[in-house]
């Protein structure tokens, strides 16, 4: 049986707040154990709540979600923190991630993809949103956060390094089938163990790990 991830979401937004607080009540693994509208009352509450995850908006009066993730991290490095984004704020996204966020998510991310970003970084992993640009993931590959850090080397063979290529020049399934004289339904394979060997949740994760690994230059 799957533990209860107590979660505490921090935006200045309160109808924002109680529709993400409405939504996640929908999933029995997870409970919000909390809600704050700014930096600071978002500190009180991660010392006195201690959740597993924090879903934080990044743009927050009193102390913005770069800053308090720093004081997180170095007081409570277990807690794991979500940045909430618009799009556009790229920038922000990456100061956010080398601040020690595991994982962003858009604000209009769909439900399925939050739970299972939440549930990606408990156990220790990290989560980019589906709908990152290219420009971001490059962004996030030569990012200084040592969630990035090279992990163990990892075997490829020249298939899967062909294809691994491809997706960093952002083709699509169907196109690198019509590329590789495969079928479509095979790229789709070829990709879902990639995404098995490297860990990545997604494209985005792909990308990330091919150029921080030396198997793809932007």
């Amino acid at each position: 049986m799957n533990k209860t991830i107590r979660v505490l979401i921090a935006d200045d937004y309160p109808l924002f707040r109680e529709g993400l607080r409405l939504l996640l009540s929908q999933f029995k693994h997870i409970e919000v154990c909390g809600e704050s509208g700014d930096g600071e009352m978002l500190l009180q509450q991660t010392e006195e709540k201690k959740p597993d995850v924090i879903i934080t908006d990044i743009q927050m009066p009193e102390k913005d979600g770069i800053e308090v993730t720093k004081t997180v991290k170095e007081k409570y490095p277990a807690i794991k923190v979500i940045a909430l984004t618009m799009f556009g704020d790229e920038r922000l996204i990456l100061d956010m991630m080398e601040a020690g966020a595991s994982g962003y998510v858009l604000k209009n991310t769909p439900k399925e993809e939050l739970t299972e970003a939440i549930q990606a970084v408990y156990n220790g992993g990290t989560y980019f949103c589906n709908s990152s640009s290219m420009r971001l993931s490059k962004m996030l590959a030569a990012s200084r956060s040592p969630l990035f850090a090279n992990g163990k080397e990892i075997s490829f063979n020249e298939k899967e390094k062909e294809i691994m290529k491809l997706i960093c020049e952002e083709y699509a399934s169907k196109q690198i089938a019509n590329m590789t004289s495969l079928t479509h339904r095979t790229v789709e394979k070829y990709r879902d163990r990639i995404m098995e060997k490297t860990g990545a949740k997604n494209v985005v994760g792909i990308v990330i790990y091919a150029i921080r690994h030396g198997m793809y230059k932007p």
